[in-house]
């Protein structure tokens, strides 16, 4: 048996030599890539680990609105296999994506305009992830400043923690999205999915676009800790006064922004580099109301930052107030947010399945597309049984 693999691979192997487009030059792939028309799709994804906040909601998700209100082909998903790179309660997660469900759909992503959906629930995306892994390199992984920051306190570092920036690269290019609403964190992820898609363009045939990056607008990338104002709001920071999240109730916000850090200087001023604490809240106080920084700085003119703290918490107490009531509302709909899910699970494996058969057959994966010579050899040939 081992004689008869060796002999007819060795015969198929000079077939798909000639098929390969291994040897094909940079500068080919790229004259096409350029003459491509790709249709406009946009791509991005959320981990379901816990209510969103408003560094998230400014900073990402009402992007994706406008994106999506603008006539885009969007496709946003909840991205549970990421989120178990590291340890989660089994009850959290489930109750968590459902959270996330609702809380897209309450920020405004529409599931008859775009295709929400659970990760997990389109199998090629762990598929199209095996293929991009064999492109990619342990040294340029390891050098990503978010595998570095997450591993640094891990005594074990899971292989999921390694490897997630390639899954993410799937993510993306399963559906041929040109364009990716990210944030600043997340750039060097973008030019991993990027350098994997010119990669296998070169190898096996012009297959996926170059995914360009949408950042949000600069002070949108700005929102900080309201405990910690050097650093950026995450909802992985162990103190849950540092953030406020969109499920927050109003006594909850007036307490957060009542306890934020500030400074010793009791003018409101929006100075980021040197006042870093009350410009925080300036900017926070801007995207709620739709004003100017510099229009809240006149109207707080002679205003100290105590009384100050409190328009800032009711301005956002105002903005989040219908989304918050949406989202409990939703709560109470497991079934629709299931549905909605399911159905757009649906939808995305549509995209990902054209993708995948055509990434099989440049790959040489589809055995049942060989191409004719091959066929006549294995026809032909003395070393099969019949």
């Amino acid at each position: 048996m081992s004689k008869l693999i060796s002999s007819v691979g060795k015969s198929l192997q000079s077939v798909f030599k000639n098929r390969s487009f291994s040897s094909r030059c940079f500068s080919t792939v790229e004259k096409e890539q350029e003459e491509v028309k790709w249709e406009t799709r946009i791509f991005s994804g959320v981990q379901p680990t816990g209510a969103i906040h408003i560094g998230n909601y400014f900073g990402a998700i009402e992007k994706w609105v406008s994106l999506q209100d603008e006539g885009n082909r969007t496709i946003y998903s909840i991205v549970d296999l990421h989120s178990i790179t590291l340890p989660q309660d089994p009850f959290e997660l489930r109750a968590n994506i459902l959270l996330m469900t609702a809380t897209l759909i309450a920020c405004g992503i529409d599931p008859k305009k775009s295709i929400i959906f659970q990760q997990s629930k389109v199998h090629q995306h762990t598929e199209l992830f095996w293929v991009l892994s064999s492109l990619s390199t342990m040294a340029r992984l390891s050098h990503l400043p978010q595998y570095k920051e997450k591993s640094a306190n891990l005594k074990d570092v899971p292989l999921g923690l390694f490897i997630y920036p390639v899954l993410q690269a799937a993510d993306i290019l399963l559906y041929r999205s040109t364009h990716v609403p990210v944030g600043e964190d997340q750039e060097q992820h973008m030019q991993i999915a990027q350098t994997l898609a010119r990669q296998f363009n070169n190898r096996f045939g012009l297959t996926f676009p170059s995914p360009q990056t949408i950042m949000a607008g600069d002070e949108r990338n700005r929102i900080r800790s309201l405990r910690e104002p050097g650093k950026k709001m995450s909802k992985s920071h162990q103190d849950a006064k540092s953030r406020i999240q969109l499920t927050d109730t109003p006594e909850q916000i007036v307490e957060k922004i009542k306890k934020s850090v500030t400074d010793h200087t009791s003018a409101v001023t929006y100075e980021p580099e040197t006042r870093p604490g009350v410009s925080n809240l300036v900017l926070l106080h801007s995207l709620a109301t739709g004003k100017t920084c510099e229009e809240i700085c006149a109207e707080a003119k002679g205003m100290d930052t105590g009384r100050y703290k409190l328009e800032v918490a009711d301005a956002l107490i105002a903005h989040l107030k219908p989304i918050r009531e949406e989202i409990e509302r939703l709560q109470n709909s497991a079934d629709f947010l299931q549905e909605t899910l399911e159905r757009g699970a649906e939808r995305a494996s549509f995209y990902a399945e054209l993708t995948w058969r055509d990434v099989i057959d440049k790959v040489g994966l589809d055995i049942k597309h060989l191409p004719q010579q091959a066929k006549e050899m294995l026809k032909n040939s003395n070393t099969v049984p019949s």
